[in-house]
Parts: C-alpha cells; sequence; structure tokens
C-alpha cells in the first residue's frame, strides 16, 4: 500500500466511524458491544486512547500516560479530536517511511496505519452491530485491511487481542468478513 493511498485509507476509514460516533444517541452509550467486555462508551475509548498511541508513535512524542478518560464530555469531539491529530502525524514528512519499535516489534508507519485502519474498521463494525446504527463501510474501503490482517494474524497471538474466526458466508460483505477473521459472530446476537 502506498502513502497516498494509507493516508486516504485512514482518512475514510476515521470519517466514517466518526460519523457513526456523532450519531450515537444519549441512551446508546452503555450498550453492549460484540466486544464482550466493552460498552459501546468503553469502545470508543479505546478508538481515541489508540488514535493517542498512534499519533505519539508517528511525531515522535512520548508515549501517552494509560488509563486518563480522554472522552471527557463529549466522546464524539474527542474521538475527531484524536483522529485529526493522527492523520496530522502521519502527513509529517519521514513519519511513514520511519521503524518504531514497541512491544508488539518493529514496523513502519504504513506497516501501523495498516493495523490502525483495520482496527477502526472492525471497530465501527462493533459500534454499528451494538447501536443498531448504520456505518459507511464499502468493500473497497475494507478489502485492503481484509487481505492485510488474514496475512498478518497467523504469526501473532490472539490470546487477549482477537478471539478466533468465525465461520461467515464468503460471498458476505468484506466487513462481515473482518469482523468474522477477528472473532466476532456474524451477525452479531445482540
Amino acid at each position: 500500500m502506498t502513502t497516498s493511498e494509507i493516508l486516504a485509507a485512514l482518512d475514510r476509514a476515521s470519517s466514517a466511524v466518526g460519523d457513526l460516533i456523532d450519531s450515537i444517541p444519549a441512551d446508546g452509550w452503555a450498550a453492549p458491544t460484540p466486544c464482550t467486555e466493552w460498552s459501546v462508551q468503553d469502545v470508543v475509548r479505546h478508538l481515541v486512547g489508540m488514535n493517542v498511541v498512534f499519533t505519539a508513535m508517528l511525531d515522535g512524542s512520548p508515549m501517552p500516560e494509560r488509563g486518563p478518560d480522554r472522552l471527557g464530555a463529549d466522546p464524539a469531539g474527542a474521538y475527531r479530536r484524536s483522529a485529526a491529530a493522527l492523520q496530522a502525524a502521519a502527513a509529517l514528512p519521514g513519519a511513514l517511511q520511519r521503524s518504531v519499535e514497541t512491544p508488539l516489534g518493529a514496523a513502519t508507519g504504513v506497516e501501523r496505519l495498516r493495523w490502525r485502519v483495520a482496527d477502526l474498521l472492525t471497530h465501527g463494525w462493533d459500534l454499528g452491530q451494538a447501536t443498531a446504527l448504520a456505518v459507511e463501510l464499502p468493500d473497497e474501503l475494507v478489502e485492503p485491511s481484509l487481505a492485510f490482517v488474514r496475512a498478518q494474524l497467523p504469526g501473532q497471538p490472539r490470546t487477549g487481542r482477537f478471539d478466533e474466526p468465525q465461520p461467515v458466508p464468503d460471498g458476505a460483505p468484506a466487513i462481515d468478513r473482518l469482523a468474522a477473521l477477528t472473532g466476532r459472530p456474524v451477525p452479531w446476537p445482540r
């Protein structure tokens, strides 16, 4: 995936998920999600937190502290601000070519963003399932992430990160196939 392609995919995935988050009703934040231990608010908290972590990896700033509530009274705004900061960090000269060492190993910014986009898309699916809100995750956006995750997961531990793959029809939308590959039952039984 080229630099411009990953930046475009990040922008599209971030925007689609942001549009969904903007639509979550006040009574929807406590709803359960396919991430069995997380509510809708917890998933959004994870998305914001990971945007902050990826921003630090790309712009070279110190890693953020774990634990603080980054959502505050405006979770949708917190998400949009974190997504904009990540997009800006990704656009910095050399950010996508530089290799960064983390507990998961060394990877370039492009490789990190490929995981970030896959995570955004998968959790966008989670939020859509949990809220019954429509999310625009077209196949042409999801297919590259599905291929990437399919190629990467066999060499990575699933414990604590992903459940075992779930069955899904071959002709299912790419987002359903990505969700199933990462251990979500499709469709998710509410």
